[in-house]
């Protein structure tokens, strides 16, 4: 666990160092759950958003994307429940002074049963080898069916206190279960609180005549209420999707583990409209969709997993996480969720508005089902840094950090370097920088040995070094040094532009979709 918790530490240092992410409002001592991103961190967060965005609207002909307003009519948010039930239930520890999720210290029970159930099957499939039937395995090992067992009682009995909002139940759950705090260790805990998440602000001219509005908590309901209009403006039929990314609000009251969990961060949502009853279908085809974009990103398939929701939110008949295994553990990185007709339901009785969907293939008028996705912009941003992190010892004994991020998504695709700035290397370096730059992210570097610069580029997960020198001048070729594997090999410098783009357009990994 110290490990993985060092890790974190690594990669949120190497962020501030190399300019992916700050504190926001550092020098003021910093504001908690809060950051900003720096010119890689932008760069990098861009290019996710595009691959996003391309990959969503640009692939499927029954989608459009929008942007709507973070502000929006208070009624909204109490049609959609958030200003009654959008809270989390919060525990404190009496001697560390700390405040937890009451659902999440019991998860992370769950969670401790499941690993001494993977290190039985571990042992077992070790011992066994290929003879090993991890199936029959599991239904007869004893150790494996007592743990089994806890979990599915545990799980029971936790998800009916969430179901019942049973908050005593919460707090016995963790009693029993002798959940410690694990910063004292001691398990003195008070009752179990909800606090609700929304942000609060004013609009109106003047103080007297100010009313009070909400910082949008999700970026769904912007979806929701335009429906209709970009339904009838857009000409779409039924099933048909929209599209949005956008900045959402939550007064988080437990901030940790970096941009994981934060007060203002930013959304990839996509809203699927469906006819009533087909819902499940899409329900299927969009998990399975959905996964096939994380993979192929090309990051390894045993970092993922699929989640099944026990205790569904109250406007959903079916939901699934995408989990991705971070240096801290498996988190929620993308939900996808069968939200049924409630929010657009709510959205006609409260507004008085008809909301319904005229069907010409089957001359009906009906409120659409909706399947959605989800992922956290900032999530995902964390999992690729993850990912890609690497400590190198080489073979001439030294040592490089690199961020081997999937080339279509680095910051900078390339970076131009003359051996040395004089003899017209210098020249003929920004001669090829200034071609490029049209075609790629690209970044002109003279400062320093060649060794210093190539540790910066990789420092920062640039895919390609160029390398001008004395022979470009001769014959117009370059050295061309390739990230993963610092292999380097010559090339006419007309041959760079096809190079580079095989392994750093976005295209080739859209086409995979």
């Amino acid at each position: 666990m110290a490990s993985q918790e060092d890790n974190l530490k690594k990669i949120i240092s190497h962020c501030k160092e190399y300019g992916f992410v700050f504190q926001s409002s550092e020098i003021y001592d910093g504001l908690a759950a809060v950051y900003d991103y720096g010119q890689y961190g932008a760069e990098l967060k861009n290019n996710i958003k595009d691959y996003w965005w391309r990959s969503m609207v640009q692939l499927h002909d029954n989608m459009v994307g929008i942007d709507s307003a973070i502000f929006m009519h208070p009624k909204v948010w109490k049609a959609s429940g958030h200003v009654d039930g959008f809270s989390d239930p919060l525990i404190d520890n009496k001697d560390s002074k700390k405040r937890y999720r009451a659902d999440e210290l019991i998860e992370g029970q769950l969670e401790k049963i499941q690993q001494k159930i993977n290190k039985e099957i571990d042992k077992a499939a070790k011992r066994f080898g290929d003879r090993f039937d991890e199936k029959q395995f599991c239904e007869t090992n004893p150790r494996v069916l007592v743990n089994q067992e806890k979990i599915n009682t545990l799980n029971k009995r936790f998800v009916k206190a969430l179901e019942e909002n049973n908050l005593k139940e919460l707090r016995q759950i963790i009693l029993d279960q002798e959940i410690v705090c694990p910063v004292s260790g001691s398990r003195n805990w008070t009752d179990v609180r909800q606090f609700n998440l929304m942000f609060t602000t004013q609009i109106g001219s003047t103080a007297e005549g100010a009313s009070e509005i909400y910082l949008r908590p999700e970026t769904a309901q912007g979806i929701f209420v335009n429906y209709l209009n970009v339904q009838k403006s857009a000409r779409m039929k039924i099933p048909f999707g929209i599209a949005q990314i956008g900045k959402a609000f939550r007064n988080e009251i437990i901030a940790r583990q970096f941009i994981i969990r934060m007060r203002e961060f930013e959304q990839m949502e996509m809203q699927f409209f469906v006819r009533p009853g087909e819902e499940m279908k899409w329900f299927e085809y969009w998990k399975e969709a959905r996964l096939k974009w994380h993979h192929a990103l090309g990051m390894p398939d045993e970092d993922y997993r699929i989640h099944t929701h026990e205790k569904l939110a109250h406007y959903a008949n079916a939901a699934v996480d995408i989990e991705f295994r971070f240096p801290f553990g498996f988190k929620e990185l993308e939900g996808i969720h069968s939200r049924t007709d409630f929010d657009l339901s709510q959205h006609e009785k409260f507004s008085a508005k008809k909301l319904q969907y005229f069907d010409p293939e089957i001359e009906e008028s009906y409120i659409p089902y909706v399947v959605e996705t989800s992922i956290g912009l900032d999530r995902m941003f964390l999992s690729i840094l993850s990912f890609a992190y690497h400590e190198e010892k080489l073979a001439d004994g030294s040592e490089r950090v690199v961020l081997k991020i999937p080339p279509a998504l680095s910051p900078v695709k390339v970076a131009i370097l003359p051996l040395v700035k004089k003899d017209g290397m210098d020249e003929k370096a920004i001669q090829i920088f200034k071609e490029l730059r049209f075609h790629f992210n690209c970044q002109y570097d003279e400062k320093d040995s060649i060794g210093k610069r190539y540790r910066r580029q990789d420092a920062i997960g640039t895919p390609y070094a160029i390398t001008v020198d004395g022979q470009t001048l001769k014959d117009s070729t370059v050295t061309v040094r390739y990230r993963d594997t610092m292999e380097q090999r010559r090339i006419s410098v007309d041959e760079l532009l096809v190079e580079i783009t095989k392994d750093v357009a976005i295209e080739h990994i859209l086409k995979s979709l």
